[in-house]
């Protein structure tokens, strides 16, 4: 009897014992959820109960486990960052693997990734990176509305937006540069002529080449020009140069390797095409294309040739054709002819060297080319049917692809845009710009962002002309 009662004496000493000690234990079930900063877990010992006394064990334990940013755009990292105690082995995923312990890890995830720490097999907590799918958002406005303009990136990370036509259809000389830094637009020099549907090109000495268009001023009929001009971003002036061998409107311009800029067709000198020295400011005649065309693209391949796509002939014909030109030899050759008839479409050099040629009138299908076999092959399918939209490759390796027009069924203007992915050969929709725009210019800037500006939201065109710009992301 008297052993029992010693028993049951010494159970309940041990049972306050434990309540005085305090411990708990928080595993990764109480450790919360992934947020804005990331989960943390923690496993605490210790503190006084009820007649005990504090405790000097410890016991492994995550202090805490963030990811910043939080939220990243495709292309873009977050570094994941942790603090633990009592480390044996210590492991992230998904794939990072083992790490040490109280460091950092930079992750570049390509969509949403709930990240797990594990702290010796059992404890862990969770770090949300959230990869943010495209958002167009307002930036500032253009002192003047314009479409069939210019938009060229200055070696500053600035970009000169030239000529075009206003809401009033007045051609416009007047130009503006936007710096991404304050989000602005500012005026600077006129143009030596005014001027709209011409090309602009950024030469290696950071000047930019302003080549033809046309004109118009309500005493004669619209007239393609011959004339050129360069801007220099040190003067922020335009001084006239050498004029084209030709004058032309709605042709294409190509800087080359060797540093010159071949122009092509258009219309007033279809067929023909020539090449600007920036050395002599002189423009000289070289082969001509094998088709007429207008409107058509230019697309400088990797291996320095260049591919010449569709177009339009006599403003009624387009065109499924295509033809390469050799700077070398300075002559075009056919190659093989689009799956489809293309004009106001895009052509967009991919990071594998082949090239996207998407949407245009009357086609919603794309055409991948192969410079390698010289054939193109039927690519996926666009969300929704455009032409005259803007293409921009992004620094992921994916093509914007950003307003223009659907015409098929329903005339209307599209604020819609999508991505086209290499890798999974699709395309899907991104976020929607915040205004409809036909022809917009896009200028892919150094933070990796894509300036969308002007352009039109009427599919004439006529008085239109949009003001607003917007930044995708």
């Amino acid at each position: 009897m008297v052993v029992w009662l010693c028993i049951l004496i010494f159970c309940a000493f041990a049972v306050c014992s434990c309540e005085g000690n305090g411990l708990s234990i928080l595993n990764a079930g109480d450790a919360g959820g992934a947020g804005g900063s990331g989960g943390v877990a923690t496993l605490a010992t210790g503190g006084a109960g009820t007649g005990g006394a504090a405790s000097t064990n410890t016991m492994p334990a995550i202090v805490s486990f963030a990811a910043s940013p939080a939220a990243i755009f495709a292309g873009q990292s977050s570094t994941l960052s942790w603090a633990v105690t009592d480390a044996i082995a210590l492991s992230i995923d998904p794939g990072v693997g083992s790490v040490l312990g109280n460091t950092s890890q930079l992750v570049a995830p390509t969509e949403t990734t709930i990240y797990t720490l594990t702290l010796n097999g059992s404890v862990s907590a969770r770090a949300t990176v959230t990869v943010l799918q495209g958002v167009f958002a307002q930036t500032g406005s253009m002192a003047t509305a314009r479409r069939d303009h210019t938009a060229t990136l200055l070696l500053t990370g600035k970009v000169l937006v030239a000529g075009g036509i206003d809401e009033r259809v007045n051609f416009l000389a007047n130009v503006e540069i936007y710096d991404p830094v304050t989000g602005i637009f500012t005026a600077t020099a006129s143009m030596t002529t005014a001027r709209a549907e011409h090309t602009a090109t950024l030469l290696p000495s950071g000047k930019v080449l302003i080549a033809g268009g046309t004109y118009y001023n309500r005493s004669t009929d619209p007239f393609e020009l011959a004339s050129a001009e360069l801007y220099d971003p040190g003067t922020g002036a335009f001084t006239a140069t050498g004029s084209m061998t030709a004058a032309r409107q709605g042709h294409r311009a190509t800087s080359l390797l060797s540093g010159r800029v071949l122009i092509t067709g258009g219309d007033g000198s279809p067929t023909s095409a020539e090449s600007y020295d920036p050395v002599t400011g002189r423009f000289t005649a070289t082969g001509s294309m094998t088709t007429a065309r207008a409107r058509h693209t230019a697309t400088l391949l990797s291996n320095g040739n260049v591919l010449i796509t569709g177009g339009v002939w006599h403003e009624t014909t387009i065109l499924a054709s295509a033809e390469i030109y050799n700077p070398v030899t300075g002559i075009f050759v056919a190659t093989g002819d689009m799956t489809t008839a293309r004009s106001e479409h895009t052509a967009t050099l991919l990071d594998d060297g082949k090239v996207l040629v998407a949407g245009g009138f009357p086609s919603t299908t794309v055409d991948l080319y192969d410079p390698t076999t010289g054939v193109f092959a039927t690519g996926a399918t666009m969300v929704v049917p455009r032409e005259g939209q803007a293409a921009t490759l992004l620094t992921n390796s994916k093509v914007l692809m950003a307003g223009g027009g659907d015409f098929s069924v329903n005339s209307q203007v599209l604020s819609s845009a999508e991505l086209y992915d290499p890798t999974a050969a699709e395309f899907t929709a991104t976020g929607s710009m915040t205004a409809a725009r036909y022809a917009p210019t896009a200028t892919l800037l150094p933070s990796g962002k894509v300036l969308i500006a002007g352009g039109s939201d009427d599919s004439s065109g006529m008085a239109t002309a949009l003001a607003s710009a917007e930044l995708y992301e």
